[in-house]
């Protein structure tokens, strides 16, 4: 019987480079899609007519050139560009032995329409995979996190036009090439899954733009243009270096039926196959026959060619990495009554304790659906983000005693642990996140993740020196013991 995590397992914690970087015109970076999105004030954003990861055609266009007054928070990060020597540092302190971090396409293709890339921006991410290195770091790159080129926008409304995929293939086979013998784990696109509900964020696309006959189809036919682009840059990353293993990953929503009623029992079912239609694709190679109807009821029209169904089952992922935060609840005639979460909001459950941001906390939601993926699929799991999003107070003695953290984290990885002795093949776990950096979601430094504070608010004030939290040296243990001591 096993017992606990092998002896190799991959113990972390992981960044995006939109969120944590900075130095947004420096090193000759052109803007990205996250650097025209705006900070804004919660009684604000609770009016919004689009999500705050979203932006408007006004907005894009305004935000663009500059001319528009506002906060842009993803434009300064955690200042990761100017310290990333001493971060990496910290990181080798606490005792990572691999760091997710994403690179910025707009760092290496400032425009993403050029044929050659930014040189500056290749050397950075170099000294980046160097400190790491040094500290005994596996790189765990991410190829697209949530950014792209705002050009890509501006002239292709991202995903949504096939031309994209020749950018960026031709993106990835520069840092591919260039990092060859630094990174040997990829994902290749972030949480695939966020386009369905966030199609600016997921896959850069306007929609006062779509050339598409709706809305729906755009956001289908930019997915499948992702998919597309992801098995040829698989195909291209085993013939540049065989020993590279190339992820897919999705945000899991992993849902309950509220009841056993067979109608909440279905629609429980047909929740979950749309959050892993994107691993059926990336793992199987091929769309599932469900997805067939759905496109049929919901008007989404596009065309997949044999030619594109050969490339899609020729270059499937060698490993699915998923973000777990919390679970859902689904309805077949919902309430009205609805639970905040990680990238949709549900049904509540009143079994579950939430947390500061009403998010559920289900430790044994993560260890069901750890089992249920790797019974699904049978292909290893690795875990790429999970963690507690709090707004964490910084002592004048420069103590942050996040308890509620620890607790919640504790919980997970025993969870996970238990998977592991369930059979289920993990190889590695990245903690949202190693250092306190812009949230996705709202733009906002106060909700902080990391096991290292940054002395910053939401406008940019502070000192941004670094703090350990009393979560550093619990997450320490956890690694030294591996997974031995919670």
């Amino acid at each position: 019987m096993i017992t606990g995590f092998p002896n190799d397992f991959l113990w972390g914690a992981a960044t995006a480079a939109n969120q944590v970087e900075g130095g947004y015109n420096e090193g000759g970076k052109g803007l990205s899609s996250f650097d025209v999105v705006p900070y804004y004030e919660p009684e604000i954003r609770k009016n919004l007519k689009v999500l705050t990861t979203d932006v408007t055609e006004e907005d894009f266009r305004k935000n663009k050139t500059g001319g528009a007054e506002g906060n842009f928070p993803k434009r300064r990060g955690s200042d990761f560009y100017h310290q990333y020597k001493e971060d990496i540092q910290l990181f080798g302190e606490l005792g990572l032995n691999v760091y997710r971090l994403s690179i910025s396409w707009a760092r290496i293709f400032p425009d993403g329409l050029s044929d050659e890339p930014n040189k500056e921006g290749l050397e950075f991410y170099k000294n980046v995979f160097s400190e790491c290195r040094k500290y005994g770091m596996e790189p765990l790159v991410t190829m697209s996190h949530y950014e792209m080129p705002v050009d890509i926008v501006d002239q292709l409304n991202g995903w949504e036009s096939k031309e994209t995929i020749h950018h960026f293939v031709r993106y990835a086979n520069v840092i591919l090439n260039e990092y060859k013998n630094d990174v040997t784990y990829w994902i290749i696109f972030n949480e695939l899954n966020m386009t369905v509900f966030s199609p600016y964020t997921g896959a850069g696309i306007l929609q006062e733009r779509i050339v598409s006959e709706n809305i729906e189809t755009a956001k289908y036919k930019a997915i499948h243009h992702q998919f597309l682009a992801a098995a040829k840059v698989t195909s291209i990353a085993r013939t540049i270096n065989p020993k590279f293993k190339i992820g897919c990953m999705i945000a899991r929503l992993e849902n309950y039926a509220a009841t056993c009623r067979p109608e909440d029992q279905f629609t429980a079912l047909q929740d979950d196959q749309l959050n892993c239609f994107f691993l059926d694709v990336s793992v199987r190679g091929k769309y599932p026959g469900y997805m067939t109807r759905y496109f049929a009821e919901h008007d989404i029209e596009f065309e997949i060619t044999e030619e594109e169904k050969r490339l899609l089952a020729s270059n499937t992922s060698d490993f699915i990495s998923f973000s777990f935060y919390n679970t859902y609840v689904a309805k077949y005639d919902d309430t009205g009554t609805r639970v905040s979460g990680n990238l949709v909001d549900s049904e509540p459950n009143p079994y579950l304790k939430t947390t500061e941001w009403n998010w559920p906390i289900d430790p044994l939601g993560f260890r069901i659906t750890l089992n249920r993926l790797y019974d699904k699929y049978q292909v290893p799991l690795f875990v790429a983000e999970n963690g507690l999003g709090a707004n964490d107070i910084l002592e004048e003695s420069g103590y942050v005693h996040d308890t509620y953290r620890i607790d919640y984290l504790r919980e997970h990885v025993a969870a996970m642990k238990e998977a592991v002795k369930d059979g289920v093949e993990i190889f590695g776990y990245t903690v949202w996140t190693a250092i306190d950096l812009v949230s996705c979601g709202t733009n906002e430094m106060s909700k902080r993740y990391g096991f290292i504070y940054v002395d910053a608010d939401n406008y940019g004030n502070g000192s941004y020196k670094r703090f350990k939290k009393d979560s550093f040296s619990w997450y320490q243990k956890v690694i030294k013991s591996n997974g031995e001591i919670l």
